[in-house]
């Protein structure tokens, strides 16, 4: 192989890591939320910033929200986003909303349960450790990653 061929490929082969991140920026999410809830609005911020275009509803009926997408008692946060066909349930990383975008499995959504410290919006803990799960179109979950410390 030549030496430009060989250099073409390893860059051809490095940008696939950006096409997530590319994915996601102009896709359209909307949150659901608390009208009073801050770490939802700093969830929200996070989303935009990743070049995702975010709606934001205040809804008080954020039980019947979550029952349209049928999100599991176990597994509900404190907000509810939307995007295609996806739903985003509470403080999920920013890394996975956009695996999700790019990659497009054939899952219902992703759910972080309850609002762990240091997950996305609820401050900047390096000590942070929980689970990302996914849930499928019949109802199961299943660890989708795991946040750790480093």
């Amino acid at each position: 192989m030549k030496r430009r061929q060989f250099l073409c490929s390893v860059a051809a082969v490095g940008s696939i890591s950006l096409v997530g991140a590319a994915r996601a920026a102009g896709e359209s999410m909307i949150v659901y939320k608390d009208p009073n809830c801050g770490c939802c609005e700093a969830w929200a911020n996070a989303m935009s910033s990743a070049g995702l275009s975010v709606t934001v509803k205040h809804d008080n009926d954020l039980a019947a929200i979550k029952g349209k997408y049928e999100i599991p008692a176990e597994m509900q946060g404190c907000h509810t986003a939307v995007s295609g066909p996806y739903f985003f349930e509470g403080h999920v990383p920013l890394e996975a909303v956009e695996t999700v975008m790019s990659k497009r499995p054939d899952i219902a959504g992703l759910a972080v349960p309850g609002m762990p410290a240091g997950s996305l919006g609820m401050g900047n803990d390096p000590k942070a450790s929980y689970d990302v799960y996914s849930l499928s179109k019949d109802g199961k979950t299943e660890v989708f990653n795991s946040v750790r410390p480093s």
